[in-house]
């Protein structure tokens, strides 16, 4: 009987493994150079270093101290991510204080010259640029309807603002004798419509979005003077507009 040939297998070739091992040495070694890179800190860059020779042991380091290495970017030149961020954030915070000391003295400017020095106050505090008008630059007596008088005044104030894309409140304040009329039946209704009237009238110019702008009622729930005198009263029936700060306050704010 005739033996069946046995056939030997061939040996699959494998030396196509060393060359493919020594290309992705190569490419961690890339790797660990682009991290080194991105990194400003020396002492971080110098294990990396010591860390990439390893892989290479048993032949002369590619980065040997003495020898010309990679360049290391430095603190001088590229900077942390970190700081550079915090240096855009001051540069805004000091860049919105600007514009708004300067809309303030603008709008003190027209407040003399208009002859409501008394009666309107402007003022850069921590939480933005407030303007204090007292009612009786705005309204009549127990009325909420903006007067015509005043407008230029509203007009004036509604052009220095659209320079800025800041947020804008209106808010109402009254003093505390109640009011009851056919119109209002408490301060809040009054001190509500008022700022209402006067955001209307402000975005009506154009000037400011009315997107940006919102309303407080506080009645006489927030006085700023004493409401057992006349003057205290009167200067407690205010409307303010306020713009309000995006970024912090610089550490030192010119109030006055």
């Amino acid at each position: 009987m005739r033996k069946k040939k046995v056939h030997h297998e061939e040996h699959v070739d494998e030396t196509w493994l060393i060359p493919y091992a020594d290309m992705l040495t190569l490419l961690l070694a890339l790797f660990i150079v682009m991290f080194a890179m991105s990194k400003v800190d020396n002492e971080k860059f110098k294990s990396v270093q010591e860390n990439f020779n390893a892989i290479f042991s048993g032949g002369s380091g590619l980065m040997e101290e003495g020898e010309p290495s990679l360049p290391v970017p430095q603190p001088g030149n590229s900077g942390d991510i970190n700081e550079v961020a915090e240096n855009s954030a001051i540069s805004s915070n000091v860049l919105e204080d600007n514009k708004m000391k300067e809309v303030k003295d603008n709008l003190q400017g027209q407040i003399e010259n208009g002859g409501y020095g008394d009666k309107v106050k402007v003022e850069l505090n921590e939480g933005g640029l407030e303007i204090s008008i007292q009612d009786v630059v705005l309204f009549n007596s127990g009325d909420a309807q903006v007067l015509q008088g005043v407008e230029p005044l509203l007009k004036q104030i509604s052009h220095m603002l659209k320079g800025l894309d800041n947020e804008v409140k209106i808010v109402g304040h009254t003093d505390n004798v109640p009011i009851s009329n056919s119109k209002f039946r408490s301060n809040w209704d009054l001190s509500a419509m008022r700022a209402i009237n006067v955001m209307n009238f402000i975005g009506s110019t154009g000037e400011v979005q009315m997107g940006r702008m919102s309303i407080q009622a506080y009645a006489d729930q927030k006085p700023k003077y004493d409401n057992s005198t006349s003057d205290g009263r009167a200067k407690n029936r205010r409307v303010e507009i306020f713009i309000v700060r995006k970024y912090s306050a610089p550490t030192k704010v010119n109030g006055n």
